[in-house]
């Protein structure tokens, strides 16, 4: 009797092709998980160095009385800044009553009444060309339209050149949060009766508050640190002021003479003045982030 053939050969397992698919996938998955997160540590380090470097040599030269007290003159170690944080407030203060409406405005406009229109599209390109302005033209511009009509230095040529940076930042962040917004939520709120106003201020700018706060806080981050366009608006101050209309002290241009002082108690000062900067600009962020939270939910 003569054995089949089936009987004759060996037994094959089957391929399990749905079991190799999900190993390749997860392989996949782990190794761009790994790169991400390489290139973001990456990414991170420049910015940890740095705050670590401004923390180690500014929280040892800060105390109460930098906030509290002028600087030192030159040979004497006892001062600090407090005239050019509030100098740094109010400048950053005028800037932000004059970038935000208009930013806010020209986005509602860009978002809601000029889609695909060739002003929208201007309005745009200008707005971009504007964002890489260099700061010290922004400052170029506000000595001419203001310091050197009023014919003195003083906090509000600075929030106007520092407005003009920030603009931008709040008009092109605002009009991608009020793009965000489904159409559809405008429509079913013409629907029921609401007017085109209504619509805008009661349902579209409550829901694109979140976007609208962190287009603020990108504004502000970037003004904050400029010194460039406050050295032509601006200028500097050794005394306390609060006066809008004269010349004041900001923190940047402070960190900026104290660091080229060959002295080393200014020098200090300046490292000190960083952390506060660095400090106002997270207060900032972390109030944005409360206000948009709090709308949110």
């Amino acid at each position: 009797m003569t054995t089949p053939l089936n009987d004759a050969l060996p037994a094959v397992e089957p391929i399990d092709l749905t079991r190799s698919k999900t190993s390749s996938k997860t392989i996949m998955s782990v190794s761009l998980t790994v790169i991400t997160g390489f290139f973001t540590l990456l990414v991170l380090a420049p910015l940890v160095a740095v705050v670590f470097d401004v923390a180690r040599e500014g929280l040892p030269r800060l105390g109460l009385e930098s906030f509290t007290e002028l600087p030192p003159p030159p040979g004497l170690t006892d001062g600090g800044f407090g005239h050019a944080i509030v100098g740094s407030l109010i400048t950053l203060g005028i800037a932000t009553a004059f970038s935000t409406p208009f930013g806010i405005l020209a986005a509602i406009y860009l978002s809601e009444f000029g889609r695909g229109s060739r002003v929208a599209y201007w309005v745009r390109f200008s707005a971009n060309v504007l964002t890489g302005v260099p700061a010290i033209l922004a400052g170029l511009f506000a000595y001419s339209l203001v310091v050197a009509t009023m014919g003195n230095f003083s906090a509000f040529a600075g929030g106007v050149a520092l407005a003009v940076l920030m603009l931008p930042i709040v008009m092109r962040t605002a009009e991608e949060g009020l793009m965000l917004i489904p159409h559809e939520v405008r429509l079913a709120a013409l629907g029921i009766g609401a007017t085109r106003f209504q619509t805008i201020t009661q349902i579209v700018l409550p829901a694109a508050l979140p976007a609208i706060a962190t287009a603020v806080t990108l504004a502000l981050a970037r003004a904050a640190g400029e010194a460039a366009p406050l050295l032509f608006t601006a200028l500097n101050n050794n005394f306390w002021s609060t006066d809008a209309f004269a010349p004041i002290a900001t923190l940047p241009v402070l960190i900026y003479f104290f660091a080229i002082i060959p002295f080393r108690a200014q020098q200090e000062l300046a490292w000190a003045a960083a952390l506060v900067l660095l400090g106002i600009v997270l207060i900032v962020s972390i109030v944005a982030r409360l206000i948009a939270r709090q709308k949110k939910y």
